[in-house]
């Protein structure tokens, strides 16, 4: 089956995918989207106001995502936001702990208690993340997951809540993340 390609039925597609994605709480219990989005902008507006960390992170397209997000969350959103690829940090920390553990470490040291992670893997097999949700789990911190192609992906099981996109399209996928938290930074804007 070919797709249609026209910019008309790839924006309703999209549409689509977002509004019917999914989330899930760290026992599986399914939300509706504007629940999940609730629970995001509630984890959210408490760290902005107790003066917690916000960390976002990904690879490849979603690292645009992540420093997309931070952006409007530190600017928009008032929040301690940042991401964890700076390049020079995240070659050393790969270099010296392999890339698989190099997110993980660095929250190991600027992570604390009580922190907020967003971590992003289009597919949800990104061990380097994985790694990531774990570590900001046994720090005391709030882990939220966002995923997409394949619904039983280990990321999807992996958060304290978790977001996952029904398609295995790269641009539907990272678009609809970035999509959805940019609507949470709108909401910390307005305080909403």
């Amino acid at each position: 089956m070919t797709r249609d390609l026209t910019l008309g039925s790839q924006a309703e597609e999209f549409s689509k995918l977002v509004s019917a994605g999914k989330f899930s709480d760290s026992l599986g219990g399914q939300l509706d989207v504007e629940a999940g989005v609730d629970r995001i902008f509630e984890e959210l507006q408490r760290a902005k106001e107790s003066g917690r960390g916000v960390f976002v992170i990904g690879n490849g397209g979603s690292a645009a995502v992540a420093s997309h997000v931070v952006t409007d969350f530190v600017n928009k959103g008032g929040l301690r936001a940042s991401t964890l690829h700076d390049s020079a940090l995240l070659s050393c920390m790969a270099n010296d702990y392999g890339y698989e553990n190099a997110f993980a470490r660095i929250l190991h040291t600027v992570a604390q208690e009580g922190d907020v992670l967003i971590a992003i893997s289009s597919s949800g097999q990104s061990v380097n993340i994985h790694n990531a949700v774990r570590r900001m789990k046994e720090i005391g911190g709030t882990a939220v997951s966002m995923s997409g192609f394949k619904e039983d992906n280990p990321l999807r099981s992996l958060g304290d809540l978790n977001f996952w996109i029904d398609s295995d399209g790269y641009g539907f996928v990272e678009m609809g993340h970035l999509f959805l938290l940019h609507h949470v930074a709108d909401r910390l804007a307005s305080g909403k």
